[in-house]
């Protein structure tokens, strides 16, 4: 299974509800998240203001920060390699990024673990 981080800008939530206005993409983006890892995908995101060790510790992250500087965020990760920098996925790149179909985002199926019945463990 693909492992995805995500790491945001400073920012004071990730939903995109605090503030004076709704962020429709953050809110689209934390609804994807929370429904990919409620269906058992390894998926991680990291706000520059209230994570700002894992920024520093993980290597790639802070090589593109001392290069590009902040606005290059956010940045997203697929297996340690950088696939997105400056804009969060589509729902389309998600299934790209994770390799699942887009009907998966939108039906209640679970990834299981290899072992079942089904064909590459998905369900």
């Amino acid at each position: 299974m693909k492992k995805m981080i995500i790491f945001d800008p400073a920012m004071c939530c990730s939903t995109g509800v605090c503030g004076p206005s709704i962020n429709p993409k953050l809110l689209r983006v934390s609804t994807v998240i929370n429904n990919l890892r409620n269906k058992g995908l390894s998926i991680e995101r990291y706000n520059l203001s209230a994570n700002p060790k894992i920024f520093v510790d993980n290597k790639t992250i802070n090589e593109i920060l001392n290069e590009k500087g902040v606005e290059i965020l956010p940045v997203t990760m697929v297996d340690g390699k950088i696939v997105k920098t400056k804009d969060y996925p589509t729902n389309e790149e998600f299934c790209e990024f994770l390799g699942i179909s887009e009907d998966y985002l939108k039906t209640g199926l679970k990834i299981k673990n290899k072992g079942c019945d089904c064909k590459g463990g998905c369900c």
